[in-house]
């Protein structure tokens, strides 16, 4: 279990954190908690996220709060969304920033596949 760099709760609409999900960012992994009665932990290594995107709507924007998604190639998470994020911004540049560092130490490296679909083999479905 790596150091936490950051932890917090799915918040409403305005900003309140009246959730029973929680966000944790460690310096290897990031942890989806969900549930009241019964809990659910999904973690994903920082090497697994493919993209991360930030969105704010203009509800959002007036409190202060943005949405994060993020893609990873993880088989129980893929893409998920980290909802009304207080100080939206930070927080996905320091996820983006662990990231980075977490791929440098383990020696992964991203690639992106580009395809020309009149380029396709026949035997190929999308």
């Amino acid at each position: 279990m790596g150091k936490v760099l950051w932890h917090d709760r799915k918040r409403t609409f305005c900003g309140l954190p009246w959730s029973f999900t929680t966000y944790t960012l460690e310096s290897d992994r990031f942890v989806v908690e969900k549930g009241f009665l019964s809990r659910k932990e999904y973690d994903v290594r920082l090497y697994r996220i493919l993209n991360i995107n930030l969105s704010r709507s203009l509800s959002q924007r007036l409190f202060g709060l943005g949405t994060i998604h993020i893609d990873s190639n993880d088989k129980d998470l893929g893409s998920f969304d980290l909802l009304n994020i207080k100080k939206s911004k930070k927080v996905k540049e320091l996820i983006s920033e662990q990231v980075e560092a977490e791929r440098r130490r383990n020696r992964v490296t991203a690639r992106e596949f580009m395809m020309d679909m009149d380029d396709q083999d026949d035997d190929f479905n999308l």
